[in-house]
């Protein structure tokens, strides 16, 4: 196959003031010039550009973004420079910052009877908004489905987040995580996360599975590896990654205990504890006494009826009946009751910070 190059195509009134700012400040190496005896045409390369100036160009100067792990250090420091032809430069840190918003404490019940559109997103997938107002920015729960089955189309990919939970709600789906070993399968009722900038990918889908992500904050970053291969090995399954460990909760190993709300029993991800508390995880399910009043302090509450009925009282409020596919959002303070359980009544509760005050009564 033969050699194919792009080239960035920008003016100049001057060329020879533009040869010492592309190759003196912004270190790039200059590939041609000509003609000879009065140039009016450079190439220069570098930090993966090819830029050809040209006198003759009818364009504009054009704006380029220069990203460096040390943007202290490039270009003595200047983030904003101006080329003799006109054309700005941006220097950039090489990562987009992690920008983690104030939550937007609110009270929010989205039920899936509303109708609220389903979008096709990644890979294909179908997303369903779970939290509208996102709390400010400070969180996004999407439901998504894949219809079909089979192949997904996926890459190597990683996400800058603080906190990622994929909760396997219906079917299965293959994946494969960056030193956690060979592919795997994660079915109903279990779940992972994703510890920030852990590459992966999604294999294999079930027909008609569903699943529940949350990510913390709601916009962020999702970057393609083009680079790695997974599996990769040796497998590392103690690795931290921004100080959490990837967890693979498995419903069958798990052990139920009474939960901080009266009337039901929870099994614990142990998500907590692989977080170092920046979230916690809880499968919830009828117990023994009678549903009571309670209270949190937690800055965010989330919480997805995965099976069976209740209703969801608040003071203040006027009940509400909630079925399989519904989600709500509790507020610090706000006093509440998860009343009228059917038996077979399960809930998925996402809390950020892991670990908080319950006060009951």
């Amino acid at each position: 196959m033969s050699d194919i190059k792009a080239e960035f195509l920008l003016p100049t009134q001057e060329l020879r003031n533009d040869i010492p700012f592309f190759t003196k400040v912004l270190g790039m190496r200059m590939d041609m010039i000509y003609p000879a005896d009065d140039p009016t045409v450079a190439v220069f390369s570098g930090h993966g550009l090819r830029i050809r100036v040209d006198k003759a160009a009818e364009t504009t100067p054009g704006h380029i973004r220069i990203l460096t792990e040390t943007p202290e250090t490039f270009a003595d420091g200047k983030r904003q420079l101006t080329a003799p032809n006109g054309t700005t430069v941006d220097i950039l840190p090489m990562h987009e910052p992690l920008v983690m918003p104030e939550t937007v404490h609110s009270f929010v019940v989205r039920r899936l009877a509303d109708q609220a559109p389903w979008i096709i997103g990644r890979a294909g997938m179908h997303y369903r908004d779970l939290i509208p107002d996102r709390l400010g920015g400070s969180i996004i729960a999407s439901h998504i489905r894949i219809p079909d089955g089979g192949p997904v189309p996926d890459m190597v990919h990683y996400h800058t987040v603080g906190f990622q939970l994929i909760f396997c709600y219906k079917g299965w789906v293959d994946l494969v995580y960056e030193d956690q070993g060979e592919p795997f399968r994660l079915h109903a009722g279990n779940c992972v996360i994703q510890p920030p900038q852990i590459r992966h990918r999604v294999l294999f889908a079930s027909e008609n599975i569903e699943v529940i992500e949350i990510g913390v904050p709601a916009e962020h970053v999702t970057t393609i590896d083009h680079e790695m291969d997974l599996p990769n090995g040796p497998a590392d399954p103690g690795r931290e990654f921004s100080g959490q460990r990837f967890v693979h909760h498995k419903a069958e190993e798990a052990i139920w205990a009474p939960f901080r709300v009266p009337g039901y029993q929870s099994r614990d991800t142990t998500i907590a504890e692989h977080t170092a508390n920046v979230a916690g995880v809880h499968v919830v399910r009828r117990g023994d006494n009678d549903p009571g009043w309670t209270r949190h302090n937690s800055d965010i509450l989330f919480t997805f009826v995965m099976e069976g009925r209740m209703v969801l009282e608040g003071e203040g409020r006027d009940p509400y009946p909630l079925a399989p596919g519904d989600a709500f959002v509790i507020p610090p303070g706000m006093r509440v009751r998860y009343s009228d359980p059917s038996e077979d009544v399960e809930l998925l509760e996402i809390s950020l910070p892991g670990v908080f005050e319950t006060i009951n009564g």
